[in-house]
Parts: C-alpha cells; structure tokens; sequence
C-alpha cells in the first residue's frame, strides 16, 4: 500500500523535491529495485485480451515477459539495477496482509461471477484485483535475473526498507519502488515509475528526501509520525483524518504521543482500539535489513549466460528464440562495456547554511501563502458569479 496521499503531499508542499525526466537521465547510475512491487506490476500489466501471458503448457509468463523486456530497456539506457526480493513481513503487518487476503478472496468470487453475468470489462476488472505475487512467480523472477547476469538479494523483511539502506550506503544511487514508504525507511532518492513500459509514457519521478523535509520543514522522525498518520501498512488509519489535517496535527503538536493527547481530549476523531504507532515508527527507523558493508550486498554484474536462457525462455516458457537471443547480446554489449561516468559523480552536494535553510524555510511559506490566497480569491470570485443575477434575454 505505501503511504496515502503522501505524493499529494509533497506535490502542494515540497514541488522542488520532485524532477521528472526521460530514462535516458538516469545513464551511468546503479539502482535497487523492489522486485516484488515490480513483479506485481507485470502480472497486472503484460496482459494479451484482458488475460495473463501463458506458455503453452498453461504456466503464467507475464512476470518473466515484463522481468526480462522492462530489465532489456533499462540496461540499454545505461542504468545498472539490482533487484531486491521481500523476505517475511514484520508481524507487525500481518493484520495488512489479511485485509488483503480477503480482498482478494471477495475479488475471486466476483471475478467467476463476472465470467458467468458480467461483461469483458468486468470480468478483466475483478481478474486484475485477484493477482498476487506467489513464492513460485520470485523463484522463476531470481531464476531468470540469474542467468540475464543481473544481480539480486532477497531482503530479511521489506524490499523497500533493504533497498533505502543500500541508496543510503551509497552501493546505488537510488531505491526504485512504486510504494511511497520507501522514501519513510529513509532512502535519500526514490525512483518511480522506472519499470513501466514505454508505451505507457510515464515520466520517471526522482523524489529527493532531503527536499522533502527541507519543503515540509521537518525532521525525519517528524515526517515517519506524519507517514504513520497518514495510514501505512503497520497500522489502522485514523477514521476520518485525510492529508490536511494530518499535516496540521504533526506541525500543531510535532510528535504522534501530542496528536494521541490532542484527538482524546478533543474528541473529534475515534483512535482505532491498540494503535501500536510507537511499533510502526520503530519499523521505519530501525527495519530488518543487511547493513550496506554486509557480504550478500557486495553484488556485481556478469554477462548473460545465452544458451541457459535460450533453454529456459524458449525452451522451457514458449519465448521467441530470435527476441531472447537479441536481447541476450543487447546484455552482453551493455553490463560488459566500461560505463561512462556521470558528470555529477565527481561532485559532492554541499551543506546547506543555517541561513540559507531559513531562506529557503520562508520561500516555502510564501509559496504556500500564496497558494491558499490565489485559490481563497478564486473561490470568492465563483461564488460571487452564482450571486450575480442573470439577464433576462
């Protein structure tokens, strides 16, 4: 799930966080990429009439179509990705996960029902709600990453989480993940929408942590309370709180310990019975990961092994020969040849001063003064255009 509205968030309060660009801009960078969060994507995705791909003997193969195509156009555009696989979840998730579960039990049952009543449109709606990633879908994904010469670690936990650690660690230069949390686990560059198909052309979205709190004005505690508010996987969100007014309660009482106190005295709101907020926020600040320096984190990229690709792919899941043995030597030209360096590399971003983060703290309010006045006066001018009586023709 990620976070609710953390995006919204960010786009009316902190826009200089976000660049979007072509992929092209990301040549020359290492990046860990949430592997399940892709796989799931391309079970949705990589459909042929509203229905997954299949080999002929019935096994689904629109994981390893999207692994395989999306993975090709990355490393043609000189990025080099590491996957990260999700271990167990924190038991603190399990009460997400059974939500989900039953999700998509109700999903299943609607789908047959579509099949029998329901039109094309409905029956492709419901088969999408019911997919999820299986043990068997990551086995085949790591099979298959193994012998494109692409490297991957399985997380203790959270892809997302192990994903921030190495962004942080500097081992990449980014975690690319389509759920918002992973800018809460602490990765300093969230890359969105990396492995979307071409066609679909999405801009891919670099959000900057650091220009997150300095636009939000918080610390980074501050800001995993305000993700925990906003509703997160961990737990129940507060009935009733949407994105402004959790933003106000954390700039209002700074911590959720102050937000609790304020909401029960008030009464406003009904705190859902055992909230374990100070568990979620544990979670985000001290997650399950292999530190950076850890052995299983010391990846490399090798050259593909064609033939054991030609025998899995074509052999094996029904793939065109001629595509794999292409994209078997677009691999080979690209993880073998030396990657140019990129320009920004060789220069460490300097500390901003006390006085340029003041600067740059009453830029934001101004800007965000702005914004409530512009859209106070328009207000005002559409109600005063209702009020005006009509000429009669």
């Amino acid at each position: 799930m990620g976070i609710k509205n953390l995006t919204q968030i960010i786009k009316e309060n902190a826009p200089d966080a976000i660049k979007e660009g072509e992929i092209k801009n990301q040549f020359g960078r290492k990046v860990a990429i949430d592997a399940s969060m892709s796989l799931y994507s391309f079970l949705i995705a990589v459909r042929s009439e509203g229905q997954q791909l299949m080999s002929d003997t019935g096994e689904t193969t629109s994981h390893l179509m999207g692994l395989f195509y999306r993975t090709l156009r990355i490393v043609d555009n000189g990025i080099k990705p590491l996957y990260v696989f999700d271990g167990a979840p924190p038991k603190l998730k399990s009460g997400e996960l059974a939500k989900r579960f039953q999700r998509k039990s109700e999903a299943q049952e609607a789908h047959e029902e579509a099949r029998e009543t329901g039109t094309a449109e409905d029956v492709e709606k419901f088969s999408r709600r019911t997919v999820r990633v299986t043990r068997e879908h990551n086995a085949e994904a790591q099979r298959l990453l193994k012998l494109m010469g692409i490297p991957y670690i399985i997380a203790p936990t959270e892809a997302e989480a192990q994903c921030a650690v190495l962004a942080r660690g500097g081992k990449v230069f980014a975690a690319a993940s389509e759920d918002m949390d992973t800018l809460t686990f602490n990765s300093p560059v969230l890359l969105r929408h990396l492995t979307f198909s071409e066609q679909r052309k999405e801009p891919i979205q670099e959000i900057h942590l650091d220009k997150v709190l300095e636009g939000l004005d918080m610390e980074l505690p501050q800001f995993i309370d305000l993700c925990i508010l906003l509703g997160c996987d961990y737990v129940d969100p507060i009935k009733g709180v949407g994105p402004k007014v959790a933003l106000n309660l954390i700039r209002e009482h700074k911590t959720l310990e102050k937000v609790v106190e304020a909401i029960e005295k008030a009464g406003k709101f009904t705190i859902p019975e055992d909230w374990p907020y100070a568990d979620a926020r544990q979670l985000f600040l001290e997650p399950d990961v292999r530190p950076a320096d850890h052995a299983d984190c010391d990846f490399k990229w090798s050259p593909p092994d064609v033939d054991g690709l030609v025998k899995y792919l074509v052999e094996e899941k029904g793939f065109s020969e001629d595509r794999v043995r292409n994209g078997a030597a677009r691999l080979a030209k690209n993880v073998g040849s030396s990657q140019q360096s990129r320009l920004d590399g060789f220069f460490k971003p300097r500390e901003k001063t006390e006085s340029e983060k003041a600067s740059l703290k009453r830029k934001n309010e101004e800007k965000l003064e702005e914004k409530k006045k512009k859209a106070k006066a328009e207000a005002k001018a559409k109600k005063d255009a209702k009020a005006k009586p009509k000429m009669n023709s």
